[in-house]
């Protein structure tokens, strides 16, 4: 499963440059997207992988995305960065 495209918090594509974080310096993060990191930190630095599964989950259906993307979406978040380090 090649990660590299998503937000490592939330897992939504990265392919606009516009969605990605933005770091101390102001330059674009490479692994997160805006509405998960701003200034070089975690907008919702307390949030548990449970709570970003049922935001994500709220979030694709006021989208009305299809169920196979939000459990793709789902399947995919323990896997990101941001889970990983939180549970080594």
């Amino acid at each position: 499963m090649e990660l590299n495209n998503f937000c490592q918090c939330c897992s939504i594509p990265l392919e606009d440059p516009q969605l990605r974080g933005v770091e101390k310096d102001g330059s674009p993060s490479a692994d997160y997207c805006k509405y998960c990191y701003a200034h070089g930190a975690f907008t919702n630095p307390g949030l548990t992988l449970d709570e970003m599964g049922s935001r994500l989950r709220k979030f694709k259906k006021l989208n009305r995305l299809p169920a196979d993307t939000i459990q793709a979406a789902l399947d995919r978040l323990p896997h990101l960065k941001r889970w990983n380090e939180v549970l080594v």
